[in-house]
């Protein structure tokens, strides 16, 4: 076997792992309600369907420009404009297979050997991988509870160093759910100010998902003096229930934007051509039904956070955004060993979580609550069950 040095410092999603053992024991014959992936629900809008299937039958199958189509590029700067207060042009936003995929390339573009990323704890899983991959350190940000899991201003600052290259920010939060208000991000934006060398990575992919009452926040929008180091990431499988159609879109400096597409030209060439007919339709149809999928979301954060709240020895604070919620299980490793072993014990009970040590966190597990509410109270009755 030949596995390369860059492969050889990252390790498999957990959070994929666990969805697919769910899957298996389930294909098994075993009852698993799997709280594991960040996956809504609900089904894709039929507009959204619809233009899927026009770009089908219209024969719109061949290959587009790789960095997308100037059609889907002007949808996402639309998109940008108005749900998150950034005016780019299309020269400044790129198309992508997935979120993912644009923060992958925008850290292989511009980390070398020995760079430094600042990463607020727990994180999403693939941020400290793909800096790894990148050749790059990851400096933790660690963050509780008890601050709703957000770092200030002086923490950011005690992080940074000679070698820092990107702070990652990501709000509303996977893992944790965590939102930033505009005034702890003006704050981060004053810290930045002072380190021009610093690039920021703004994750703004939960964006709609917000339940504090305020206008979603994000730095590119506070703070246009620093616009040309911010990448904000977005997409459509959040907001819009199109895992599986794999479009995310990013919007930042032109020259970060053109290496991302010169190295996506190497990669995987244009996203889907069907996939990105039918982003457009979601960025430029109807997005009332948005307001209705965030409050019911929020039922069912505030059933699951009631639910694991009054089972002894576990607690959580209640989430601003995203469907997370990160559980604290401190007193009960001295009885499991490792969050990990708890997750396996909830496993034989019949839930799939992930351990909290798969998010740069410890002694807990993070739920997701994209389910119905049937399965989140059959879920938890089981989780107060298997810790009893």
């Amino acid at each position: 076997m030949h596995i390369s040095a860059a492969l050889s410092r990252i390790a498999p999603s957990q959070t994929t792992a666990m969805t697919d053992r769910a899957t298996q024991l389930r294909e098994a014959g075993r009852d698993i309600i799997s709280l594991s992936v960040g996956e809504p629900d609900f089904a894709t809008p039929p507009h959204v369907l619809d233009a899927a299937k026009a770009a089908l039958d219209g024969g719109d199958t061949k290959y587009t420009p790789v960095g997308g189509t100037s059609r889907l590029k002007q949808a996402a700067a639309l998109h940008f404009a108005r749900d998150l207060g950034i005016e780019v042009p299309t020269s400044q936003v790129t198309v992508s297979a997935g979120g993912k995929q644009a923060i992958f390339h925008a850290m292989l573009a511009t980390i070398s050997e020995g760079d430094e990323a600042i990463v607020p704890a727990p994180w999403w899983v693939s941020y400290p991988e793909i800096i790894r991959f990148a050749g790059g350190k990851v400096v933790p940000l660690h963050t509780h509870a008890k601050d709703n899991f957000r770092f200030t201003a002086a923490d950011l600052e005690a992080q940074i160093g000679p070698r820092t290259q990107w702070l990652l920010l990501n709000s509303p939060g996977n893992p944790t759910g965590a939102c930033y208000p505009a005034e702890m991000l003006l704050g981060i934006g004053e810290v930045l100010r002072h380190h021009p060398r610093i690039l920021i990575l703004s994750d703004d992919i939960y964006a709609p998902i917000n339940y504090t009452g305020a206008r979603h926040a994000t730095l590119a929008n506070l703070c246009p003096d620093l616009a040309d180091r911010i990448l904000t990431i977005s997409g459509v499988s959040k907001s819009h229930a199109m895992t599986g159609f794999r479009i995310g879109v990013a919007a930042g400096p032109e020259w970060l934007i053109k290496a991302m597409e010169r190295l996506q030209s190497h990669s995987s060439g244009n996203p889907c051509s069907i996939s990105q007919a039918a982003a457009v339709a979601a960025f430029e149809g109807p997005q009332e039904f948005l307001a209705e999928w965030c409050e019911r979301f929020r039922a069912r954060r505030d059933l699951v956070v009631g639910a694991i709240n009054a089972i002894p020895g576990l607690s959580t604070p209640t989430p601003d955004g995203a469907f997370y919620c990160m559980v604290d299980a401190a007193p009960l490793m001295e009885r499991f060993g490792d969050d990990a072993k708890l997750a396996l014990h909830l496993l034989d009970h019949g839930v799939a979580i992930v351990p909290a040590s798969a998010f740069g966190h410890r002694d807990g597990f993070r739920i997701s609550f994209a389910a119905d509410e049937a399965k989140l109270v059959e879920a938890c009755r089981r989780i107060a069950e298997a810790v009893a």
